[in-house]
């Protein structure tokens, strides 16, 4: 099996950066410890407080998966229905 990346960013409305921000430590502490999870990274950009810059990366596509599953039905899933996604994933 192959490893997945995903590289990319989010845009975080303005109304909604502080609830995101809050939540962003509860959200990678537990994907850091997935099985399969080799990298997890989401940074505020320095240049635009409303963007995160996201880099993961796993090491098959069925913990990937798993990652997407656990996430859509967390409580980072809620309070990032809003936010504008921009991601390539390379497989």
């Amino acid at each position: 099996m192959s490893k997945v990346t995903l590289r990319g960013y989010i845009l975080v409305p303005e109304s909604e950066l502080e609830v995101v921000k809050n939540e962003l430590d509860n959200h990678k502490r537990p994907t850091l410890e997935e099985p399969g999870c080799l990298v997890f990274r989401v940074t505020e950009n320095p240049e635009n407080p409303l963007r995160f810059d996201v880099y993961e990366e796993f090491a098959h596509r069925a913990a990937f998966d798993l990652h997407q599953q656990r996430v859509r039905a967390s409580r980072w899933g809620q309070v990032t229905l809003n936010i504008e996604r921009h991601y390539q994933i390379h497989v």
